[in-house]
């Protein structure tokens, strides 16, 4: 080998070993910093671009959760007003089939009546406050509505809207028509109650199942939003027992690096001693 003090070859690949391992270096160092392998198109452009396209898919899913949760709400509320116009039925057929007793005097009918006003009147209220987020499905009007149940737009879930309302389809007794002042108006009300229970009942049993629905798909969203990020993190996260031990290797080489440069930047003070 030629000894020359302009060209120093030992240095220059001593030099080279040393920016490689301080790139190397500095590689397991973003990995251990942001826990990423893959932490952009850099690393692994393919790898990159699957995982970027996982994380649509979880967003997607993350609003698609968040209206199932919307949708969990407003058949909540409208369970929890259903139940209670039920229960206020049962108590109305106790107090419709007491004026139907033939001995019952007027007066007492009269009294009855205030009772069944007031309940029908007090369902209304209930109507009224089944409201969640502007959606009340119990109300006059009401429509069905319609909540996204994955990514593809395609596939929705309905919560379907039962008009609860006195006077309605289901719940037919109407206070502005219906009263039990009379023998004849109490037994027309108590056929049109037992009608109205059997519809009631049946109409909580449609929201029912359309909650039952809805939650079970939450369910199943929530799982596979899980499975993805599971899937992102095989696809990009680092292995930090293999990085950390990795470093330390690194390190090591670092500094047996920078050793064998300082010899090589001593070499050329051995021709000195040709000329002495």
């Amino acid at each position: 080998m030629t000894s020359s003090v302009l060209t120093n070859t030992a240095a220059l690949a001593a030099i080279q070993s040393l920016n490689s391992t301080n790139r190397d270096l500095e590689s397991v160092q973003s990995r251990i910093s942001t826990g990423l392998e893959i932490a952009g198109a850099e690393d692994n452009a393919s790898i990159f671009a699957v995982a970027q396209n996982v994380r649509a898919d979880f967003g997607g899913l993350e609003a698609v959760s968040a209206g199932l949760d919307r949708a969990t709400s407003i058949a909540d509320v409208a369970l929890a007003a259903g139940t209670a116009i039920s229960n206020l039925l049962v108590e109305l057929r106790e107090i419709v089939t007491s004026a139907a007793d033939p001995s019952q005097t007027v007066e007492a009918r009269e009294l009855f009546n205030e009772d069944f006003q007031s309940i029908l009147a007090q369902i209304q209220t209930f109507i009224d406050t089944a409201d969640f987020d502007g959606a009340n499905i119990l109300e006059t009007g009401a429509i069905d509505i319609p909540f996204l149940a994955g990514a593809d737009v395609a596939d929705t879930l309905t919560l379907r809207a039962q008009d609860l309302s006195p006077g309605g389809a289901i719940l037919t007794l109407d206070p502005a028509t219906s009263n039990i002042l009379t023998l004849a108006d109490a037994t027309t009300a108590l056929t049109d109650l037992v009608t109205s229970q059997q519809q009631v009942n049946a109409a909580l049993g449609e929201l029912g199942a359309d909650a039952r629905a809805i939650s079970a798909q939450n369910i199943f969203v929530s799982q596979l939003a899980d499975s993805l990020t599971i899937g992102i993190g095989n696809l990009v996260d680092a292995d930090l027992a293999s990085e950390s031990a990795r470093l330390q290797a690194l390190q090591v080489q670092q500094q047996l690096g920078t050793s064998a440069l300082t010899i090589a930047n001593a070499a050329p003070q051995s021709i000195l001693a040709l000329f002495g």
